[in-house]
């Protein structure tokens, strides 16, 4: 694929304080673009000053959310090198949303080559500081001027990318959970497994009864029964349970996560039990009163492992692990981060360098 590259004549001042990044608010000087249009295909790949698009006020997008989008991360190491985590992973997970959502496919080398050629144009602004990261965004999204229900004929494939701080600036610390009994995130058969913006939206409210009670995040259950455990609002979910980990299974309503099949198969390699199943609410609550719960976790592209010091269900309120990080959860985190930012060697095979 030739992708053209076009420079930014006024480039931006780079952040000076890496410790004050936050997330998601300040972007690199340039972004990739590339059109698809019916009978021509994907088309025109190019690296262009980052900056506003122009859309028609009638572009699908904007009225039956016909988009998709990926989140990745570039890693500086202690050399100066810049490398990636199982980024082929994340475009063959954009292609399976694509196809849930009637979107022309793209193929996985045309996507890696999109990634490091606007990773390459941007690499200064790759952090230096430990934990902090450059955020990447592939998205793509239906842009034909028409307001009748059907997929669309014109697309655009683009790739913008934030620099970010290090998501526990203070330690890594655990996360108070409250579990939804009133709404559902998705059913069996609708996009719960895509990575849609449809998903997130239909997480807000939940997410705002959260945080008025002090909660950081939503733990979702079954659409049908509200009976069995799903996932967190932006991350999988995994339970120990008298030394095993278990963790809902993929059956259609749950996001296959990067971090939670990396997971799963560290633990395979370190001979640790780990089971995919369904797994209900009463389960976990059992569990915390027989004092079986051993640790609670949630794996994500943002905080990589999430230990969960509380979790809510109703009026019962479990702290797990005294409100401490576990021991596995803590040999996963370093274990992954390690390897993310070259401090350990790659045994898996997981990084790619630019």
């Amino acid at each position: 694929m030739e992708i053209r590259i076009e420079k930014t004549q006024t480039p931006k001042e780079k952040p000076q304080d890496e410790t004050k990044l936050g997330f998601g608010h300040i972007f690199t000087d340039h972004m990739f673009i590339m059109d698809y249009d019916t009978g021509m295909g994907w088309h025109d790949a190019r690296v262009v000053p980052y900056g506003d698009i122009s859309l028609s006020p009638a572009a699908m997008v904007l009225h039956y959310g016909q988009e998709i989008f990926e989140g990745l991360k570039a890693y500086r190491t202690a050399d100066g090198s810049i490398q990636f985590f199982r980024p082929i992973e994340n475009f063959k997970r954009m292609n399976i949303s694509a196809e849930r959502l009637v979107i022309p496919e793209i193929p996985v080398e045309d996507a890696l080559q999109a990634l490091h050629t606007v990773v390459e144009v941007d690499k200064d602004w790759v952090p230096h500081t430990d934990g902090a990261s450059l955020y990447i965004r592939p998205f793509i999204f239906a842009a034909d001027p028409f307001l009748g229900v059907r997929p669309g004929d014109k697309y655009y494939f683009m790739i913008i990318m934030s620099p970010s701080g290090a998501y526990y600036s203070t330690g890594l610390e655990p996360v108070s959970i409250y579990v939804e009994t009133k709404y559902v995130r998705a059913v069996r058969g609708g996009m719960g497994f895509t990575k849609t913006g449809g998903n997130y939206a239909a997480s807000l409210h939940s997410q705002d009864d959260a945080h008025k009670l002090n909660y950081s995040q939503v733990l979702w259950l079954d659409g049908i029964e509200q009976k069995y455990i799903e996932e967190v609002g932006s991350m999988n979910i995994m339970f120990v349970i008298d030394g095993e980990v278990v963790t809902p299974q993929l059956q259609g309503s749950v996001l296959s996560g990067i971090t939670r099949k990396s997971v799963l198969e560290l633990c395979k390699k370190w001979g640790i039990k780990a089971t995919e199943r369904r797994i209900s609410i009463q389960e976990v609550a059992d569990a915390y009163d027989a004092g079986k719960l051993d640790e609670v976790f949630g794996t994500g592209t943002a905080a990589v492992v999430s230990p969960v010091g509380h979790l809510r269900w109703g009026d019962k309120v479990m702290e797990i692990g005294n409100n401490k990080i576990g021991k596995l959860t803590q040999r996963l985190y370093d274990t992954m981060t390690g390897m993310q930012y070259g401090k350990i060697p790659d045994d898996m095979g997981w990084i790619e360098k630019l």
